[in-house]
């Protein structure tokens, strides 16, 4: 079995509770992110970039209930991390994190009321139920916007993306991860040699803009990886990268832990994070009410066979 295949699984001990958080990326690109995170019952978003029609439809897909989401931590102002947050804040009472340049910075209509909003300082730890959030400044082109990792049971999930370049204490907040999102935007060559307009080019590569993959295997060489287990490789340009060249830049790594691309337009599987491994959440299976209620495919060709299942022609 190929080693990019290859499930990174946890061992479990007969006598000791293993903990596990629950992560799934709902959406990871320049048309939206939303990054879930829960454990014991309860979940964080970082950013709401989608519609809340969209994240409730793409949550649905993976059997994740919204109603588990009490908190919103928002990286930055940009439309595709704050379109849907007001919605998810009023229809599922989630309060939003951020700084105060963010919410300076962000679109009115994309605030949630402040009633419903927290205020953080960058560096200084915030604990909302099971979880501990600790917060990174980035260089990004917007008034306040920081990365963040999220501690929980003993396990350290790491969001990292819209970076403009490999900043101070990033590959160390990283070592400390067991799974991470970490940006790998861009490939050099296809964004000089696409369609972009030369402004957007040079805002792209300007150190305020984005991370290449160069750069984030830069990032990933210059962390102690021993305590991680996976690697999500998000916000992956639509016009100058693709999902194979990303993964390219970090072959040699699949021995080492799980890699895998974030998709801009579904849901991921469902991960398990323990200190031990990353295992995928077996799917679940649905059972209808009345099995006498399950359409059948009847071909002309044939006689009808009679099955409370769908059958091939």
């Amino acid at each position: 079995m190929h080693a990019q295949e290859r499930e990174h699984t946890h061992k479990r001990h007969k006598h000791r509770k293993v903990e596990e958080v629950k992560v799934c990326s709902l959406a990871s690109g320049s048309n939206g992110n939303v990054y879930y995170i829960e454990y014991e019952g309860e979940a964080l978003v970082v950013d709401v970039g989608i519609s809340y029609s969209k994240l409730k439809n793409r949550a649905m897909t993976r059997h994740i209930d919204l109603k588990k989401i009490r908190h919103a931590f928002i990286t930055h102002e940009h439309s595709d991390h704050v379109f849907g947050l007001s919605g998810l804040s009023h229809r599922c009472d989630v309060r939003a994190y951020m700084t105060r340049g963010t919410w300076k910075g962000m679109r009115e209509k994309y605030r949630p009321d402040a009633s419903r909003t927290t205020f953080i300082t960058i560096g200084e730890p915030v604990s909302v139920g099971p979880f501990t959030v600790h917060s990174l400044a980035k260089p990004h082109d917007v008034v306040e916007p920081c990365s963040y990792r999220i501690e929980a049971g003993g396990v350290s999930i790491g969001v990292f993306t819209d970076i403009g370049a490999p900043c101070e204490g990033l590959s160390e907040s990283l070592s400390q991860c067991h799974l991470a999102f970490l940006e790998s935007n861009y490939d050099l060559d296809m964004l000089l040699k696409g369609s972009y307009p030369d402004y957007l080019k040079k805002r792209v590569i300007s150190g305020q803009g984005h991370l290449s993959n160069v750069q984030a295997r830069e990032v990933v060489n210059a962390a102690q990886t021993d305590n991680l287990r996976a690697l999500f490789l998000s916000h992956i340009s639509k016009d100058n990268n693709r999902p194979e060249i990303a993964l390219k830049e970090f072959s040699d790594l699949a021995d080492k832990f799980l890699i895998k691309v974030m998709s801009r337009d579904e849901a991921s599987d469902i991960w398990l994070v323990s200190r031990e491994g990353v295992s995928k959440e077996p799917p679940v299976i649905e059972i209808p009410e009345r099995l006498d209620r399950v359409p059948l495919r009847v071909s002309s060709q044939v006689k009808p066979k009679i099955s409370v299942f769908p059958t091939k022609d």
